[in-house]
């Protein structure tokens, strides 16, 4: 397939682009494989003269099209929440421009989208690839833990990566048999290793037990050689009990006390359903009084959804640093809520999971080393017509509590709310390949976005400036009143944010001003104490 064959009008003059909050736009509309490009004509009509609309044509959700007379509007709504308008003289060039648009951002091929074509030349393509190996993670785990390559062609486990962390006592043989007792062969590997008290965090799938509870030693022994002789361990299903009694009528299950009787089985677990679509619909519906914009708010749950995830983090976390137990994490497929809870615990838990390197390096390992299947989670955002079983906005919720957390702890997350953005906009729609692909094994070698952003003039922009190094734990609240709308998300193409960029700035100027100043002050304290030995004495006091 060549994409010329998709494009059937590929320039249009005076075409009039509207978009919440911007002024209306005319200029030439141009479609290339991958992007809309609208630039509109120097100094004409009394407008701007470098005016550029720049559209990955991925980012493009649906497509809606209305015809008046000789002309139409094409209503273009984008995965990252933006909705565009395009005014098009003449009828067949807007239904060519549709047409194009709708073929483009629908090319499912791996290898045809944009990132195995983006090249920067700043940036080198093994650059951030890997951003952390599991090599250099596992230098910090007790020698009672060891790197497997167990899955190095990725024959046991498609969706884990080559090398995974397991206990020592456990051979390779008995990971293969406890490969073949979970689902998707994903059985138990480490996810954290708390060095305050040596318990740890695994994640799994489920055991497929079936409706005549089968039973697996191997696997049974994997999970026994975690805990010591008296020591207890819990497993958090995400699920709901109902559901995970369901799952064992069509092969799957829960481990069950007589066979694990070292671990506790807890119950976790909603379902997203359609709460992000109803949410957008509430946001952009400008018609809503106070009593029924709450109303819709409600109604669509999606926030009961963020306490329900914090919860069960927290569940997690508590489990290893208060109850010193360790905690193995499964759904149903171990891809989805396992990767939400075992990453939220850590940003939790951890300090160095709140900072910018170590988040990276947290989304690295377990969500897209971990196997989360991008690709079909995200094919789809909040607007399109076509929607599919295997899509669900995990990663934004992942994101969401993040971001409730750094509204609760202001000063402990080193990045900002702008990153967490980012972060969205790339996992549906990029010019990088970290987010391509549903697993390790099919992601191919392209551009990373780590590398990307680590340059010093794009990290900067991520930076907190509040941030102060926190070594505690962050135990956030998730009282109803402490949950918050993520509105520099869900509101950021609706409302213009620019009072709250001109209060960053100022906040950025005042602290980089302090940081001059102690700068300043000490080089001046150390000056004198060199070249004055009183007040050397005295600094040494």
């Amino acid at each position: 397939m060549e994409f010329s064959e998709l494009i059937k009008t590929a320039t249009v003059e005076s075409v009039l682009l509207s978009c919440a909050g911007q002024p209306a736009v005319k200029g030439t509309l141009c479609i290339t494989s991958h992007h809309l490009l609208l630039s509109s004509c120097p100094g004409g009509d009394g407008q701007p003269s470098a005016v550029e609309l720049w559209l990955l044509i991925r980012n493009v959700d649906a497509v809606e099209k209305r015809l008046a007379g000789s002309s139409g509007t094409i209503t273009l709504r984008c995965k990252d929440l933006k909705v565009l308008q395009l005014e098009i003289p003449g009828m067949e060039e807007c239904l060519n421009i549709a047409s194009s648009i709708e073929a483009l951002s629908s090319v499912d091929s791996v290898m045809m989208m944009y990132p195995f074509f983006h090249r920067p030349q700043t940036l080198r393509l093994e650059e951030g690839w890997p951003l952390l190996p599991m090599e250099q993670h596992f230098q910090q785990i007790a020698t009672q833990w060891r790197l497997s390559d167990v899955n190095q062609d990725f024959s046991i486990c498609p969706t884990y990566p080559p090398a995974v962390i397991v206990p020592a006592a456990v051979s390779e043989e008995t990971l293969r048999r406890a490969a073949r007792f979970r689902q998707g062969g994903r059985f138990p590997v480490l996810s954290y290793y708390h060095t305050r008290n040596g318990t740890v965090m695994l994640r799994s799938a489920q055991p497929l037990t079936g409706p005549n509870r089968k039973r697996c030693p191997e696997d049974e022994m994997l999970l026994g050689s975690v805990l010591d002789e008296g020591e207890r361990g819990f497993i958090i299903d995400t699920r709901s009990a109902q559901t995970a009694k369901q799952a064992r009528m069509t092969g799957g299950g829960t481990e069950p006390k007589s066979s694990y009787p070292q671990w506790k089985r807890l119950h976790r677990g909603r379902p997203l359903q359609e709460s992000f679509i109803k949410l957008v619909e509430a946001c952009n519906d400008a018609s809503l009084g106070m009593d029924r914009w709450l109303g819709r708010l409600e109604s669509c749950r999606w926030l009961s959804h963020v306490k329900a995830a914090l919860s069960t983090a927290c569940l997690a976390a508590q489990c290893l640093d208060r109850e010193e137990s360790s905690v193995l994490v499964h759904g149903a497929e171990g891809t989805d809520t396992t990767l939400l809870v075992t990453a939220l615990a850590q940003v939790i838990l951890e300090p160095e999971s709140r900072t910018l390197k170590g988040f990276q390096g947290l989304l690295e390992r377990e969500w897209i080393q971990a196997g989360h299947p991008f690709h079909l989670r995200c094919a789809h955002s909040a607007y399109s017509h076509a929607r599919l079983k295997q899509e669900a906005p995990l990663f934004l919720l992942f994101l969401d509590c993040v971001w409730q957390l750094s509204r609760q702890f202001p000063f402990s997350l080193e990045f900002s709310e702008g990153l967490l953005l980012t972060l969205f906009d790339n996992a549906y729609a990029s010019d990088y390949g970290t987010f391509l692909c549903n697993n390790e094994k099919e992601r191919q070698s392209t551009h990373s976005l780590w590398a990307w952003l680590d340059q010093p003039e794009e990290r900067k922009k991520y930076l907190n400036p509040l941030y102060s190094p926190n070594p505690l734990v962050i135990w956030p609240s998730v009282e109803p009143q402490s949950i918050q709308l993520w509105q520099g998300l869900f509101f950021r193409w609706i409302r213009s944010s620019q009072y709250l960029d001109e209060a960053w700035a100022e906040i950025w100027r005042l602290v980089e001003g302090s940081n001059a100043a102690v700068k300043e002050s000490t080089e001046n304290r150390l000056n004198r104490s060199l070249s004055d030995p009183t007040a050397r004495m005295e600094n040494e006091r």
